[in-house]
């Protein structure tokens, strides 16, 4: 987990980011739990596919929550902004500080993961722009 301001307030969440033009989503897992907590990981599978909508500015969240491993802790590197530290917290921790919560997503996440969801991560589809124009020219040359 991480500590975290959002909305001016100190908040619990996975790591969690967005993704890079062009980069893969497999990918992005990786590149931001090692900005948000220094530590490296691999993701092996998907556990969840989440929609939420932040019910004060109506937004809409789409997440995408892994599971995998982690290695290679570099405590000297600096977190990004806005990441207070990472915490390893119990899922009854976690409840206990239930008010602190990012969104209802983090506690689903955590427990779609330790009632054994596991899909491939082949699920997760990088369509690049260049494949989708040698696609469309192999179409429309028939």
């Amino acid at each position: 987990m991480v500590e975290e301001y959002a909305g001016g307030e100190l908040v619990l969440n996975q790591p969690a980011g967005h993704v890079e033009p062009g980069e893969p989503i497999v990918a992005a897992v990786s590149r931001e739990c090692l900005e948000e907590t220094a530590w490296q990981f691999a993701p092996d599978a998907v556990t969840g596919i989440y929609l939420w909508q932040q019910p004060v500015r109506k937004e809409h969240f789409l997440r995408i929550a892994f599971c995998g491993r982690h290695f290679g802790h570099n405590a000297a590197l600096p977190l990004d902004d806005g990441i207070e530290r990472a915490v390893w917290l119990k899922r009854d921790e976690l409840e206990k500080r239930a008010a602190q919560l990012r969104s209802p997503m983090v506690l689903q996440g955590i427990d779609d993961y330790l009632a054994g969801n596991r899909y491939p991560l082949d699920i997760v589809q990088h369509i690049s722009t260049d494949a989708l124009i040698k696609k469309a020219s192999l179409v429309s040359n028939g």
